[in-house]
């Protein structure tokens, strides 16, 4: 893969990060993953969903996994070091982004064990635990937004460890996500720390919106309720933007700044598009803008990169996105719950991931006791 146009445009024209949302073996053993690093690609996210996909559909893990076996690790332990020998691996890949950026770009995602998203000490153990063994500056841990989690956020960044967000669903905890950030930078500094090297991203996903929400305006089934559909995912990013560009300025920020604070930067996920009928790059193009991230799966990168278009367009229709939301609202789409339905579906579908995989790997390890 040579340099893309396009994504090298999307960060040196409009100041917006293009990420990798995949990870596997071959990726790395192949020389692939600096490929794409090379055509414009300044990141890259996993989750647990991901590591399912990536161990039990290839059989380049079962050397590895067969020593740990026998070295009588235990399942847990032989997943979690499968998972970090490619999250270095990607590590080192991105290390020359990291540098290059000034510690802007070039990071790479793990994330905690989705069994603990509504459990705050533990989800802050297993952030604390997977930043301790890694011990790299490009790393990031993410940590779901669920509302018992948002304390760990804080402790994280007080603590100078580097948090992607994720599982963003709603405007109003989104909000408390940045606050979260931004309390965390200031306990730090009031402990006597230095803001130099903490990074962090707020994870908030756009194609399930869309998913969700054209579902009900389908049922409602009026022309009012059809001529929304496909509007609402954009216009919640739009006005997500609206509240990163409000809470990332001011005398309150200003002061952080001046001790090395970055902005936390919105990150859109989820963003190939699950219906059909809306442009493949649709989640790419309508979200660009400076300070932002998109990770992206291989299919919308490949998409982005043939044939998307590389314009600001995040912040040209606030008003337009205003109307969007106020029209939901009358219609009687309640957002709120929308998010936190989205959010349960969110946190169970890793979860299900993780549980499957430690039990297929159970089961292989019969091969080998």
């Amino acid at each position: 893969m040579t340099s893309s146009v396009r994504l090298v445009q999307l960060f040196e024209q409009e100041g917006q990060s293009p990420w990798l949302d995949n990870l596997k073996r071959s990726l790395i053993s192949s020389g692939e993953l600096e490929k794409v690093r090379d055509s414009g690609i300044r990141g890259l996210t996993s989750n647990p969903t991901i590591f399912q996909k990536a161990i039990q559909g290839s059989a380049d893990y079962d050397d590895q996994f067969k020593t740990l076996i026998e070295n009588r690790n235990s399942i847990i332990d032989s997943y979690w070091a499968m998972v970090l020998q490619d999250i270095r691996g990607a590590l080192d890949v991105f290390s020359s982004v990291y540098e290059s950026s000034g510690g802007a770009d070039g990071f790479v995602s793990v994330e905690v064990d989705p069994n603990l998203a509504l459990d705050e000490s533990g989800t802050l153990a297993a952030g604390q635990h997977l930043w301790d063994t890694v011990q790299r500056p490009n790393l990031m841990v993410k940590i779901p937004a669920t509302q018992p989690c948002i304390p760990a956020i804080r402790a994280m960044i007080a603590a100078g460890r580097n948090v992607n967000v994720t599982l963003i669903f709603s405007l109003d905890r989104y909000q408390k996500v940045m606050d979260a950030y931004i309390d965390g930078l200031e306990d730090r500094v009031a402990a006597g720390h230095s803001l130099q090297g903490v990074a962090s991203v707020a994870s908030f996903f756009i194609s399930r919106v869309d998913s969700e929400v054209d579902a009900r305006l389908e049922s409602l089934g009026t022309s009012e309720a059809l001529s929304l559909q496909g509007k609402a995912a954009i216009a919640q990013a739009v006005l997500a933007y609206e509240a990163f560009q409000t809470t990332f300025s001011g005398p309150r920020w200003n002061a952080l700044v001046k001790m090395g604070a970055k902005v936390q930067r919105p990150l859109w996920a989820s963003t190939s598009t699950k219906n059909p009928n809306y442009p493949d790059t649709l989640y790419v193009d309508q979200l660009i803008g400076p300070d932002s991230v998109n990770t992206l799966p291989d299919t919308t990168v490949d998409a982005f990169a043939d044939h998307g278009t590389v314009a600001r367009t995040i912040d040209l229709n606030v008003e337009q996105a205003h109307d969007v939301w106020q029209a939901l609202q009358m219609i009687g789409i309640d957002m709120e719950d929308v998010a936190q339905k989205l959010e349960r579906e969110g946190v169970a579908s890793f979860q299900k991931s993780f549980t499957e995989l430690i039990d297929a790997l159970t089961e292989k390890a019969q091969q080998f006791r």
